[in-house]
């Protein structure tokens, strides 16, 4: 009899546990020059997120470190029945990692209230000693992903393999597209919903963390997941 495999959740930040980017926030509420045409460059895959999100941030001066943060940490909201999710979750044994392609600066302070591990969160960095803001990329594409995400889904799936795990990834958006690849389910909004359809993924929309949870109970209790 083969044993039952045990689900996992891998799930994004920027537009996905908060209600929108908040990297696009930040560019369109301080607007610095050149930075529509890095966007659109990413979002229509000519370049590649790493280098785009890293060009974005280059933009700004160091000095600017203090009024992005607490842009940043205003204007985000947390989306719907996230807490309630986390704590299903946790009654029921199953594993939870933030994968996000979002910054260091931003993603701790806004997931410290929900008591998430630190080493259960996957994201990008940010420097401010130099002239200019530099983004780090602590968790870089590895062999199978060539795609330079920056943060890489794929690299951080990969170590929990298919035969022993039931991969669910939540996204909504271009930084979710390979990793959506290697996932048993996807749970998907916006633009991950479109490519998941274009290519064929198993995966369920949802608009808020209550419709996941209520997905996920249903499987669970049909035994399918």
């Amino acid at each position: 009899m083969t044993s039952r495999k045990t689900p996992i959740v891998f799930c994004d930040f920027d537009g996905t546990i908060t209600a929108n980017d908040n990297i696009v926030a930040i560019m369109k509420h301080f607007k610095p020059e050149g930075y529509e045409e890095i966007i659109n460059a990413v979002l229509d895959q000519s370049i590649s997120i790493r280098e785009g999100v890293g060009r974005m941030f280059a933009l700004f001066p160091s000095s600017r470190k203090d009024e992005i943060v607490s842009y940043a940490l205003e204007q985000a909201v947390i989306r719907e029945g996230f807490a309630e999710f986390l704590d299903y979750l946790k009654s029921k044994d199953i594993p939870f990692y933030v994968t996000s392609g979002g910054i260091d600066f931003f993603v701790d302070p806004l997931l410290k209230p929900f008591d998430i591990p630190a080493d259960h969160i996957f994201c990008n960095s940010a420097v401010f000693d130099g002239d200019h803001i530099q983004i780090t990329w602590p968790h870089p594409c590895q062999d199978p992903c060539s795609n330079d995400c920056g943060m890489c889904k794929v690299t951080v799936i990969k170590d929990y393999p298919a035969e022993k795990y039931t991969r669910i990834l939540i996204g909504d958006s271009v930084t979710d597209f390979e990793g959506a690849k290697k996932a048993d389910l996807v749970y998907s909004r916006s633009t991950l919903t479109e490519r998941c359809e274009e290519i064929g993924v198993n995966h369920v929309p949802f608009e808020t963390f209550n419709d996941i949870l209520e997905d996920m109970k249903h499987k669970l209790n049909q035994g399918v997941l």
